[in-house]
């Protein structure tokens, strides 16, 4: 809801930073060569953009999602349309039987909103980061992340286990406040 009215810098860097390489991303699944996902990458931002102002949240939590989601593909179509027009005669029906050949249109769904969920716990622990010490985030990062038992991790940290356990539990809770937060927004 940041992206409406007056121009949120701020809010379009992180909407940048968390949605175009999602975006991109889907663009490649869909078998577009490298120049062409870029290009069709800047168009879907695009009509975001010119868009945004219309966009009506049906309350769902992923409705937004949903919506882009839908940007998107209909991008992709027109692009694949065009492209095989030039190529040979394809009807609408044909290119969307093609996409979905590629990777069905469910699938897809999903895939996108685990790729947002990855991307926005990305963008979450590089705003909390630096609000830990350095062993508290290696206690964290070894044994959440790489999956190392607690005794090791603490042993070599020159941690208690139960300090282990503290600087995760406490890494984890503000991970996922800064999520809701960004969710809430």
């Amino acid at each position: 809801m940041r992206l409406r009215g007056e121009r949120d810098e701020r809010a379009w860097g992180e909407f940048l930073l968390l949605y175009e390489p999602l975006v991109l991303r889907l663009m490649r699944q869909r078998g577009l060569q490298e120049s062409d996902a870029r290009d069709t990458t800047q168009q879907v931002l695009l009509r975001i953009s010119g868009a945004i102002e219309r966009y009506q949240p049906d309350g769902a939590e992923a409705s937004f999602r949903r919506w882009l989601f839908r940007v998107a593909r209909n991008v992709v179509v027109t692009f694949l349309t065009r492209q095989s027009r030039r190529a040979e005669v394809m009807d609408d029906r044909q290119v969307v039987e093609m996409l979905d050949a590629t990777v069905p249109a469910s699938a897809e769904s999903d895939l996108f909103d685990a790729e947002y969920r990855q991307q926005v716990l990305a963008w979450a622990t590089e705003q909390v980061r630096c609000e830990f010490r350095d062993s508290t985030w290696q206690a964290f990062v070894e044994t959440s992340i790489n999956g190392r038992a607690i005794a090791e991790v603490a042993t070599e940290l020159k941690l208690s286990p139960g300090s282990v356990y503290v600087a995760r539990s406490r890494i984890i809770a503000r991970l996922r406040a800064k999520v809701e937060e960004f969710e809430a927004e």
